[in-house]
């Protein structure tokens, strides 16, 4: 209005200009009385997940002399702008993977951004009153999110502006990657003798390791029997052992991607964790074993630590830049002894990755091998070393992962 309204001979824009910039000024002077002074407690989760929304409580008391209505509140998140680095690897791979004079190409969304909020509506609060309002989030990425504050907010009687008065609640929540639904699978792998595994086993069974004494039961050996107990109690007592036999599978995460921010990457960390969550933690152990700074082997079921915690960690992992696929392949094969059975979520499909497998087949190991490839990526991959066990290898597309798993054996 106030570019068109220069030209005050040709038109009458300038009386909107002017009608506007009233309105305004109005707005802008109900913002100088605006004084909230509230108490905010926010009651969080511990987890979250991402794609999933997430509902706590906020409490909000005010301590103002005056009543306070029509308030809006909202959330604050920390900063989601990357570091310089961070920045210029996504840069740089998003240049590699993009086609030229492709208009019509739809652009990634921003891979940093945490969650979307909403904004609560709050209620009348006379002086001193407490409000319990409920509020809600969504997560859209795995990791740490990082609430910083709360803002209060008053509209205008136009609209037009918002006073706003700012209450630093700094906060965090761990969400948790995605998980899917798994049918009920066979996981390939037997019983094995598993050295030093008596601090892992939690039920009862044969070994050096003695636990405790139990009366005697039909059929257990003459050697177990515990003399000198049966000469104090009467009856037959035998020694109790634990079981150092039992199933071990490995779970091998790739994390060797040109991209640090790929959304196959993610889907494959989704897919490890909906492994984590069904594999039966007090039949058996699982391994997690992946390359980041360095490489790791977190071990999980039987006691010795929980799914919670492999979430945890799968909520932390980051792609591989440092190191190539070698250093992943070195650490399974060095491992590879104490295992079962191996689960393998792989993001390639190319000459290192089948000699890797290959490999684990020529030492008998069992597999179940899952190669995760972009949207509109090659999904008709030749299963290679795998081709005599077909049914064992999938090939799961981002964005039908769901599909792909029905049918698994």
């Amino acid at each position: 209005m106030g570019i068109f309204g220069l030209d005050t001979d040709s038109n009458v824009a300038y009386q909107g200009f002017a009608l506007l910039l009233v309105m305004l000024a109005i707005a802008l002077c109900f913002g100088w009385f605006f004084a909230a002074h509230f108490s905010v407690a926010r009651l969080l989760p511990q987890f979250g997940t991402a794609g999933s929304p997430l509902t706590y409580t906020i409490r909000a008391t005010n301590l103002g002399t005056s009543p306070q209505k029509g308030l809006l509140l909202r959330e604050v998140l920390a900063d989601p702008r990357p570091s310089f680095p961070d920045w210029l690897a996504m840069r740089l791979a998003d240049e590699k993977h993009s086609r030229s004079f492709r208009v019509s190409e739809s652009r990634r969304t921003n891979p940093f951004r945490m969650a979307k909020l909403k904004e609560i509506a709050m209620p009348a609060a006379p002086p001193g009153h407490e409000l319990s309002l409920k509020g809600e989030l969504l997560p859209l990425r795995r990791g740490v999110l990082r609430l910083t504050q709360v803002t209060i907010a008053r509209s205008d009687p136009f609209g037009l502006f918002r006073a706003l008065a700012n209450v630093s609640l700094p906060q965090t929540v761990m969400i948790l990657p995605k998980r899917y639904p798994l049918p009920t699978i066979a996981l390939p792998g037997t019983m094995k003798y598993q050295e030093g595994g008596v601090a892992f086993a939690s039920s009862v069974g044969q070994s050096d390791e003695f636990v405790s004494l139990r009366d005697y039961r039909q059929g257990d050996p003459l050697r177990h029997i515990h003399w000198r107990s049966w000469a104090k109690a009467g009856k037959p007592v035998v020694k109790e052992f634990e079981d150092e036999f039992f199933v071990r599978h490995a779970l091998v995460l790739d994390t060797f991607i040109e991209h640090p921010h790929s959304d196959a990457f993610e889907e494959a960390v989704s897919l490890a964790a909906s492994f984590a969550c069904t594999i039966p933690a007090q039949e058996s152990l699982l391994d997690l074993l992946f390359v980041g700074v360095k490489s790791f082997c977190f071990t999980a079921g039987r006691g010795l630590a929980h799914a919670d915690q492999m979430l945890e960690i799968l909520a932390s992992v980051r792609a591989c830049q440092e190191h190539s696929f070698q250093a992943l392949e070195h650490l399974v094969l060095d491992h590879i002894e104490a295992v079962s059975g191996c689960v393998c979520i792989l993001l390639e499909w190319d000459e290192p990755r089948k000699i890797f497998v290959q490999k684990l087949r020529k030492l008998g190991v069992p597999l179940l091998v899952f190669v995760v490839v972009e949207r509109g990526g090659k999904k008709e991959l030749e299963p290679g070393p795998m081709q005599e066990e077909p049914e064992r290898f999938r090939v799961l597309e981002v964005g039908k992962i769901p599909e792909g798993l029905v049918g698994l054996k």
